[in-house]
């Protein structure tokens, strides 16, 4: 099969939604697909020709300028779809490259699938502090964006509940992101805890994401003074950067919290297994995720997260051999230092963690996809004949 992804984001950005396309790539690949990326440009994207990749010009995003918009690409993208001869388009975003790509779809009489990454009414403060876009208006350009579309990926029930909610009627399937496991399972380096600072004792709470404010990382640091009387040498490593670094660490500083926390910035994402391994504990106080990869990928890795409640982390950590969720402040202080105080009160369940993996693997994440393909396909045909009749 050929399939053409289209996206705002692909590496070197870093963002969830460019590795949830890297993985669903490497993984249709291996399974003899040619797999074509159609995304924007970047500026620190050092290749000239990447083999696979089409790159379209693009400006910076308002007030969100890590992320691109194309600004040209309609009918030259068309042509490249046209001579690659795709069989499906699968969108991975609803603006630029996802308008793009129906566009495609469209012109070459092929079925046109669309994965829903982003819980937009979290993010509306990035345009004008929120003055302008209200929730409405996603309403409203979700429901443009899915209309005639043939099928639409939901990544966790949150997602699903909310788009139905705005009124999408094409086939919606849940389907959430799988990761590579074997990539979580390389053994870990001592060098990493080395390299900032840690012995092998000291206790270690972890934070992997993108410093924004509708992370709500804020209340992690805010977390910690409770967290230090119970256990003076807890360190919290804050991996990431975003709009939110500076207040973040300023936040720190105002509450004399700098001994004990670590800001590592941006790591290559080759090496956060090795970050997710080293801690005793995942953390995550955010509420704006459609599904958070990172709590996949630190259980993926072995270590326990705590993580905010909802109807998917409920159904993902639904043992405290995998991690705990919470719905208070006090909750997650608690949570966080029962996993602090003994790594061993709740020991590795081996049945439990290789049912686990197999869910959140990208093997059965793309076996779904695959299927969502190929019924999209088959209808697509059907519907196709049944115009001529």
């Amino acid at each position: 099969m050929k399939i053409g992804l289209f996206t705002d984001t692909y590496f070197p950005q870093v963002s969830g939604v460019a590795t949830s396309i890297k993985t669903l790539k490497d993984e249709l690949e291996r399974r003899g697909n040619d797999v074509y990326i159609f995304t924007t440009t970047d500026p620190n994207s050092k290749e000239v020709s990447e083999d696979g990749i089409y790159r379209f010009s693009s400006i910076p995003f308002i007030s969100f300028t890590e992320r691109r918009i194309a600004v040209r690409g309609l009918f030259q993208a068309t042509q490249i779809a046209k001579k690659l001869k795709l069989d499906i388009v699968h969108t991975q975003t609803e603006f630029s490259m996802g308008m793009i790509g129906k566009f495609v779809a469209k012109n070459l009489g092929i079925p046109c699938l669309h994965t829903y990454h982003t819980m937009y009414e979290d993010y509306l403060h990035y345009v004008a502090n929120g003055k302008i876009l209200k929730p409405i208006h996603v309403k409203e350009g979700s429901l443009y964006f899915c209309h005639n579309l043939d099928g639409v990926v939901a990544p966790s029930k949150r997602v699903l509940d909310k788009i139905t909610d705005y009124g999408v009627k094409s086939p919606i399937r849940i389907i959430p992101t799988g990761i590579d496991i074997n990539h979580y399972e390389e053994p870990y380096n001592e060098k990493i805890r080395q390299s900032l600072g840690l012995d092998e004792k000291t206790p270690v709470m972890l934070s992997v994401s993108r410093l924004a404010y509708e992370k709500n990382i804020s209340e992690l640091i805010d977390s910690m003074p409770k967290i230090l009387e119970k256990i003076p040498a807890t360190k919290l490593v804050i991996v990431g950067q975003g709009p939110a670094e500076n207040d973040l660490k300023q936040q720190a500083q105002e509450m004399n919290l700098t001994d004990a926390i670590i800001f590592t910035g941006e790591i290559n994402n080759d090496d956060v297994n090795q970050y997710y391994q080293m801690a005793n504990v995942f953390v995550s106080t955010s509420e704006s995720e459609s599904q958070g990869l990172t709590y996949i990928e630190a259980m993926a890795a072995g270590t326990k997260v705590v993580v905010a409640s909802s109807p998917y982390t409920d159904d993902l950590v639904n043992d405290p051999a995998l991690g705990m969720t919470f719905n208070t402040k006090n909750e997650f202080i608690d949570d966080t230092l029962t996993y602090l105080a003994n790594d061993n009160q709740y020991p590795d369940n081996q049945e439990l963690r290789r049912n686990k993996l197999h869910d959140i693997s990208a093997v059965y994440f793309v076996d779904r996809i695959l299927n969502f393909y190929e019924d999209a396909l088959n209808d697509f045909k059907v519907y196709e004949e049944n115009e001529e009749t």
